[in-house]
């Protein structure tokens, strides 16, 4: 055998196990996501902090990691790395002084925009050999996974 595309050096049962082409695909994205947002000093976790932010306002430290799924212990340095940048403003929390609440700045609004850019077009990489109607399926049907699956969480 002297060719090595996947197809030809993978096992059958491999190359036809949905549970292993998802975990494959998922770390190709990972390993890209990673890289482009390294490239500009930004991090995943970063970005999930932002857009939830954006998305639903001020919020404490634990209502962040219940809605970014971040650990509690975790989500303290990224919330420091942010506040550090000036993409968060962290404050203790009028109506209950032991609470920190972490709010988005002008700047992390400028910073979300520019991450939003740079992972569309990755997305548009990472899926370019699906056509639109393609990407908007999988999306869906990752998204009926997702949820499957958090409903035992």
């Amino acid at each position: 055998m002297t060719e090595s595309t996947p197809e030809l050096v993978a096992a059958a049962r491999l190359r036809n196990l949905p549970t292993r082409l998802l975990s494959l695909a998922a770390m190709h994205s990972d390993r890209r996501v990673n890289e482009a947002l390294g490239r500009v000093d930004a991090r995943k976790w970063h970005y999930a902090v932002l857009a939830t932010l954006d998305e639903f306002g001020a919020a404490s430290q634990a209502e962040l990691s219940d809605r970014t799924r971040i650990y509690r212990s975790d989500l303290v340095a990224v919330i420091n790395e942010l506040t550090d940048r000036g993409f968060v403003e962290r404050a203790a929390d009028p109506s209950d002084r032991r609470r920190n609440v972490v709010t988005l700045t002008r700047q992390g609004r400028r910073q979300l925009l520019k991450l939003d850019k740079l992972l569309a077009e990755l997305g548009d990489e990472v899926l370019a050999p699906l056509t639109e109607a393609e990407r908007e399926q999988f999306t869906r049907l990752l998204t009926v996974l997702l949820r499957y699956h958090d409903q035992g969480m």
